[in-house]
């Protein structure tokens, strides 16, 4: 526990620095349509990444955080890489690596009156906190201002610390593609880091820490289902020629029970290690109804599943699939009564945190590609997929900072827990630092929503987490 470090100092740093600087920066940062490259091709030519990097460093830059080396990288066809660095204060300590992006999804449909994904808007909640809303402040704008501030905390009381390497990136939206580069790059100035800090994940509730166990794979792609060469008058060919909607919806069906939403491809399971399970039932006891009440169901509407550790398994730890998106449909307020020549679905698979991404792959191509009903024409293009990731056991004094810095500034202990989502890169460092602990974390608590409309960063939550991080960098420092 970080009893060398002033708890009330902290909290006022943090807050000063919030209310001063960041939650201004963090509005300019919501502004800016910075789309991650996979949802915008033009990415490179319109600047935007580029004046996202802008603001961010501008920021940091005006901290005047001793000993702060900054550099931003953006190798040619490559997005764009912030990279930080800290020298240790106390000889021998270890690194440590902080994590976040600053790319966006997309800004979808549905935002509330008066709000917008690039339009930052402060509103305070029900429970009294105040939420900043808008694309990417909880996703993942707030990390490195969170990572500075940390390090700036530290600082202000003379608190020794490791080598503290701050690695803010721009495609993980896009499933981290550049990655793998800036980090072959990298790896003299990265080092070996003995502990990797995320900021990019979720919470189950705004009253205490959360640390994420796991984080499921992803694949995704199109399946394109063809039959005839143009449209046809619905009244000449139905009942000659198939739908091409009903054979994607047969294709679909070999993979998915559509009753129940089970994955029926055996490949895509795996068998759920018995520490999960348990962190599963402590879960389900902290949150309870919380933990439904959190998603926007429809007014009677109920989960897939009644059974609450089920239900959370589902979310973490066992395969999906989601349609989410679609072509080749016009609106229904235009379309004819006409039989489309082709149907195009996007899809979205979420894996297992242990999958291996080419096992899945393979499966489901042939689950889609094999015995084509009435031999339509079936184009499958899987065009990127990230695998998932599953925490190391956890060493005594990770437990003993990670649960002291959540009592300290919420008053109430850790919790662990899986994540749906995905982080590729954390499957990238566990393999390339099999022996370092890892602190993953995140603001995206209940109805923050990220990806969807109404995104928002609840600041009250985000600034104790912030405290949360300095306290865990000064134990770092000591182990």
């Amino acid at each position: 526990m970080a009893t060398k470090v002033d708890q009330k100092r902290v909290e006022e740093l943090v807050n000063n620095e919030f209310e001063k600087t960041i939650i201004k920066c963090l509005e300019d940062y919501i502004r800016i349509e910075n789309l991650s490259p996979s949802y915008d091709s033009q990415y490179a030519e319109n600047g935007k990444q580029e004046e996202a990097v802008d603001l961010l460093v501008r920021w940091v830059n005006d901290q005047n955080v001793p000993g702060l080396k900054l550099e931003t990288l953006c190798a040619p066809g490559k997005t764009p890489v912030i990279f930080i660095e800290f020298d240790a204060t106390k000889e021998g300590a270890p690194t440590v690596l902080l994590y976040g992006h600053m790319d966006k999804q997309p800004p979808f449909t549905g935002w509330d009156e008066g709000l917008g994904p690039y339009k930052p808007v402060i509103r305070k909640g029900e429970d009294g906190d105040s939420y900043l809303y808008g694309r990417g402040g909880a996703d993942d704008g707030y990390a490195i201002f969170a990572a500075v501030t940390a390090v700036k905390a530290l600082k202000d009381q003379n608190i020794p610390h490791g080598r503290i390497v701050i690695l803010i990136e721009g495609s993980e939206e896009s499933g981290s593609p550049d990655l793998p580069y800036y980090i072959e790059k990298l790896s003299d100035r990265i080092g070996t880091p003995s502990l990797v800090v995320c900021l990019d994940s979720g919470a189950g509730n705004y009253k205490q820490l959360w640390i994420t166990t796991s984080l499921r794979g992803v694949i995704v792609g199109d399946i394109d289902v063809s039959l005839i060469t143009e449209g046809v008058h619905s009244g000449s060919a139905s009942g000659v020629v198939a739908d091409s909607f009903r054979v994607a919806r047969q294709l679909l069906s070999r993979i998915e029970d559509e009753k129940t939403g089970e994955i029926l491809i055996k490949d895509l399971h795996v068998e759920i290690p018995p520490q999960r399970l348990e962190q599963v039932k402590v879960t389900a006891e902290v949150l309870g109804a919380e933990f439904v009440a959190s998603y926007p169901l429809n007014k009677n509407t109920l989960p897939v599943e009644s059974n609450l550790p089920e239900l959370m398994l589902n979310r973490t730890w066992r395969p999906t699939l989601t349609v989410v998106g679609a072509s080749g449909l016009p609106d229904a307020k235009i379309a004819g009564n006409v039989l489309r020549p082709n149907t195009k679905l996007r899809l979205s698979f979420r894996l297992p945190p242990s999958l291996e991404v080419k096992k899945a792959e393979q499966a489901i191509k042939e689950a889609l590609t094999k015995d084509i009903p009435y031999n339509a024409k079936v184009e499958v293009n899987l065009d990127h997929g990230g695998a998932g990731w599953d925490a190391p056991a956890t060493v005594d004094w990770v437990e003993k900072a990670v649960q002291g810095a959540s009592n300290r500034y919420y008053g109430k202990p850790a919790v662990y827990q899986g994540e749906g989502g995905s982080i590729p890169f954390m499957g990238m460092l566990g393999k390339k630092f099999p022996k370092a602990q890892f602190v993953i974390t995140g603001v995206l608590g209940p109805k923050s929503n990220a990806h969807g409309p109404n995104e928002c960063i609840n600041l009250d939550y985000t600034k104790k987490l912030n405290c949360c991080i300095v306290d865990i960098l000064a134990d770092h420092a000591e182990n």
